[in-house]
């Protein structure tokens, strides 16, 4: 009884130990101050919200510290406030900042290629601190990618916000009339999509804004498990956004609209958004061109981000403004249409209590709508809403009953709901009413932290990535690392080879020499022994499933305990063994965290369509095809790449100075991010295109040895 009572003081008293949480939001632009809402489609409401909720999660008491993880910008085309690399925003919480491809601003789109450099660099900064984050949160598809696998690296657990979906964007892309090739090139759709099934697949909770992101939007996707997701509607600061006052103010944006309105003091029909396609707020200019009711009625005011000069924007934020100039143009609405160029964040607040100082609307005609930010601070503001029904909207005006849903595409609906809030004044004061009253019951964010902090708990009290079996010793001398992988790499061409040994011989001192196989342990010995090659100083085996150490190669138990984590072998057999054009290899080439087939592409589904079924079943595996033949599943922590690194932190030696050598799809996380990857020349080289664009990753001319030869020289490796 007594140690039932010490074991239970003793749960109570990590249930409260103050959390670390880490929050990774990688693109758009984010900073403590005056944040460029709309300055493109990648500075908008997410941007926000990471910053507010990290703010609100640094004032609760149980949380210790907050990091707020994104991308540094190191460009003259924006503030230099992005390229420090910390921003402290308050007690316990910070902006910090790692280092992604370029030093320049760059579109999300483009930053897939970087976003493994990303994850090893703040890996490595994680393990500079005093101690690991008790949990990591990702925002967006890109972060999710991050996250993955720095949760598998780490035993984190992991927890992810959409914030808006892929599928759910091809389709409504799709449906405006662009063609999948149109997408895939604008968008990077697949890469996107691809990394939000991962990200669903490993997740340990997922957190959405509405009900209807669930239903509606990840329900398109293979991993759907609506058990492990949270609705935590998103807050809004009432300090900042609250109504007009008694008597009125003086605003001075008010001034901005004169140059544009010839009665401005008619009721104002507000949008407020990024000039993003998505927005759709051309079909929202349509609709007032085409109603002289709504025209006599109100004035529109569309605030659609910051410009100088639209032919200097990106060509998404230049078809859209010209396209609004040309509606303008084409119903003549000159003097009732305002498109300012200019307005800070600190004006926003402002530009909603003069709208609604004016018995005015606001208006979201999004294809879409994630979360509804602008809703919340529009309704916190005492304007009645016009919101889209698809997404945040649907939730956030069933809470707070203060307006209406419209069909985003249908122009009619959406100058009928305007109408009707603008023609009667008595629903005008109760949609208005309503909004302020039920934004402050439901959508606070202090109220949201204190949700927040209420679901994560549960997953605060995760297992540590334990200990390596034998920590290797300190070695002064041990200050980089060549690891190469064995079949069409390493073996082929017997000259290559012994020339090879001989400077593993020369240099054996200066570096650590690594074997990282698909093969099995005993079959890589027999290997070693045949074709003379020195017993490694680390023999990772079976695609990264074990870790092997001299002098008598012991396993390291700590690794295996770590990946084995969600291994279902029998379930995963039970599916992919009826499978066409899989045949279970031997026994010889099974393990215990491995599982292996022959794969006949003539007749078997593709690896997507395996990947789909898997997920189908929540099955988080590594899914593995080397050399077009050989289908291998691994537990998801387990791999080369995650296996070398996990070796490189035992070690201490920066992952920059790791030189990886590969020449098909096994090896291809190995190769990816910080280190010095190599791809030798032979074959099956094309398994590894993906590569081509990559940081870091030399193709070499040089076949088998030789081109791990070919690469110390052009990293100039022993003299790094």
């Amino acid at each position: 009884m007594q140690t039932n009572s010490t074991e239970l003081m003793m749960s109570n008293k990590s249930t409260t130990k103050p959390c670390y949480i880490l929050l990774i939001s990688i693109h758009g632009l984010i900073r403590g101050h005056n944040l460029e809402l709309g300055r493109d489609a990648d500075t908008g409401g997410q941007t926000k919200y990471v910053v507010e909720l990290a703010k609100a999660l640094a004032l609760q008491p149980d949380v210790e510290r907050v990091d707020l993880v994104t991308r540094r910008v190191v460009d003259s085309a924006v503030d230099a406030d992005y390229s420090a690399a910390s921003e402290s925003l308050g007690a316990g919480v910070q902006i910090v900042r790692i280092e992604a491809g370029p030093n320049g601003y760059i579109a999300k789109e483009e930053l897939w290629s970087h976003l493994d450099g990303f994850a090893d660099r703040l890996f490595a900064w994680l393990h500079e601190q005093p101690r690991l984050p008790d949990i990591i949160h990702t925002h967006y598809a890109d972060a999710g990618y991050v996250g993955v696998r720095l949760s598998h690296l780490t035993g984190l657990p992991l927890v992810h916000t959409g914030h808006s979906l892929g599928r759910d964007k091809y389709r409504r892309l799709l449906a405006l009339g662009m063609t999948m090739e149109d997408i895939e090139q604008r968008y990077h759709m697949l890469q996107r999509i691809s990394a939000e099934e991962d990200t669903l697949s490993n997740a340990d909770l997922v957190i959405t804004s509405t009900y209807n992101e669930i239903e509606d939007q990840y329900e398109l996707y293979d991993c759907y498990t609506p058990e492990k997701m949270v609705v935590i509607p998103p807050g809004t600061d009432l300090e900042q956004f609250y109504p007009p006052r008694v008597g009125g103010e003086t605003i001075e944006f008010k001034q901005t609209l004169e140059k544009f309105l010839k009665l401005p003091d008619k009721p104002i029909i507000l949008a407020l958004s990024r000039p993003d396609e998505r927005k759709n707020i051309v079909t929202l200019l349509d609709a007032y061109g085409q109603s002289s009711h709504l025209q006599e009625l109100a004035n529109l005011v569309i605030v659609a981000g910051n410009r100088d000069d639209i032919r200097e924007l990106n060509e998404g934020a230049q078809n859209v403004l010209t396209e609004l100039l040309l509606v303008v143009d084409c119903y003549e609405l000159y003097g009732c249409v305002a498109l300012p160029k200019h307005h800070t964040s600190r004006e926003v607040a402002d530009i909603y209590r003069l709208a609604a100082s004016s018995k005015g609307v606001f208006v979201n005609p999004a294809l879409t709508e994630p979360f509804g930010l602008t809703l919340l601070e529009a309704a916190a503001s005492g304007l009645p809403l016009v919101a889209t029904e698809n997404g945040g909207p649907v939730d956030i005006i069933g809470n707070c009953h203060n307006g209406l849903l419209v069909d985003p595409l249908n122009s009619n609906a959406i100058t009928e709901a305007l109408l009707t809030i603008l023609s009667d004044s008595t629903l005008w004061e109760q949609y208005s009413e309503n909004g302020l009253k039920n934004v402050a019951k439901f959508y606070s964010w202090d109220a949201h932290a204190q949700t927040y902090l209420r679901k994560i708990q549960p997953l605060l009290q995760h297992e540590p990535l334990s200990k390596p079996t034998l920590p290797p010793k300190a070695s002064s001398y041990r200050k980089r690392a060549i690891f190469t992988s064995i079949d069409n790499t390493l073996l082929g061409d017997a000259e290559a080879l012994s020339q090879f040994v001989q400077v593993i011989r020369q240099h054996h001192r200066e570096f650590l020499f690594g074997i990282a196989t698909g093969r099995r342990f005993d079959s890589a010995l027999k290997l070693f022994k045949t074709h003379g090659i020195p017993t490694p100083d680390i023999l990772i085996t079976s695609l990264g499933t074990e870790i092997y150490y001299p002098p008598q190669l012991t396993a390291d138990v700590a690794w295996n305990h770590h990946i084995d984590r969600g291994w279902t072998p029998q379930v995963l057999r039970r599916l992919c063994d009826p499978l066409p054009g899989l045949t279970l290899q031997p026994k010889s080439e099974q393990s215990r965290f491995k599982i292996s087939y022959y794969y006949d592409a003539s007749i078997a589904p593709s690896l997507e369509e395996i990947l789909s079924l898997l997920r189908q079943q929540e099955l988080s595996v590594n899914t593995t095809l080397s050399f077009g033949q050989y289908l291998d599943f691994v537990p998801a922590r387990a791999s080369k790449g995650q296996a070398v690194r996990y070796v490189a932190k035992q070690w201490n030696i920066p992952l920059d100075r790791f030189l990886v050598s590969g020449g098909s799809g096994g090896d291809e996380d190995m190769l990816r991010g910080n280190t010095l990857g190599v791809v030798i020349a032979n074959r099956h080289r094309e398994e590894l295109s993906s590569l081509t664009n990559t940081e870091r990753v030399y193709f070499a001319e040089g076949a088998h040895a030789w081109g791990i030869l070919e690469a110390i020289k052009h990293y100039n490796f022993f003299n790094l």
